[in-house]
């Protein structure tokens, strides 16, 4: 495994971005230590603070700081070595997916320690880094795979609480950090938990629970479907027209056409 640059808690001001059409000709391991926007496949993508990410080797890469904050992370740009990419790939590590973890404050302990061995003299210094990446991929694919034991039943009762109550009234407005304090976790925590258990992110379920309310108003008053995008909490009619073509494949009124 051959490193090519790191970098240990960089911080950057709120005109932070990078954009790399090409990539950046190797792998790019990111801690992240901010909430950071990606543009994945052409859509926006918000991944908490205390997350890992990895862009594969020549995949294009865009991420920015959130509108108005601050930038801050680690990173690794590093290419595998022969037979290393298999051996990762055993760990069942997805590629370019924001990963929460509670082991967050390690991982970017580690890549101090690749920082402190990339410029040493010792003649172990690659050996020193290779064992530290290894010990990322490993605590990150446990944070996917082996079961979390701080998860009792009692908090997976009230995070299906907090689903029940998006879903009988999707109209009110709702926020990962609206959510997170009413279970009592960081919003990378939540976030982490909530996908782990319902297998969807808070906002993508969100959102699913507006388009089913949607369906149920346009297929059972004779609302406009300009209005019903407001009793669903859509300030903006195209954002509605827009997300629910998204997970419909048709548009709210060719929907209720579909229907009658």
């Amino acid at each position: 495994m051959m490193i090519n640059n790191v970098g240990y808690n960089h911080r950057h001001d709120t005109d932070f971005l990078i954009e790399r059409p090409n990539g950046s000709g190797d792998c790019l391991l990111l801690i992240l230590k901010t909430d950071t926007v990606f543009t994945l496949y052409g859509k926006d993508i918000v991944v908490p603070k205390d997350s890992f990410f990895l862009y594969p080797q020549g995949m294009p890469q865009y991420y920015r700081c959130l509108p108005k904050h601050e930038f801050a992370n680690d990173w690794i740009h590093f290419r595998f070595g022969e037979g290393e990419e298999e051996e990762f790939l055993k760990r069942k590590i997805p590629y370019a997916q924001g990963i929460p973890t509670e082991a967050a404050e390690f991982l970017s302990w580690c890549i101090k320690a690749i920082a402190d061995e990339y410029t040493s003299e010792s003649p172990y210094a690659q050996e020193n880094m290779e064992h530290y990446m290894w010990l990322i991929f490993n605590r990150v694919s446990d944070t996917l795979y082996i079961p979390d034991k701080h998860i009792n039943d009692a908090e997976h009762e009230i995070l299906l609480t907090i689903r029940h109550k998006i879903y009988a009234e999707p109209y009110i407005p709702r926020s990962i950090t609206w959510a997170a304090h009413e279970v009592r976790m960081s919003t990378a925590s939540f976030q982490y938990y909530y996908k782990k258990i319902f297998g969807v992110t808070f906002i993508q379920d969100f959102i699913n629970a507006k388009t089913e309310y949607a369906k149920m108003l346009l297929t059972s008053t004779n609302l406009t479907a300009h209005d019903i995008a407001g009793k669903c909490g859509y300030r903006n009619y195209e954002h509605f027209t827009r997300q629910f073509k998204e997970r419909c494949g048709v548009t709210p009124l060719e929907y209720r056409k579909r229907k009658d």
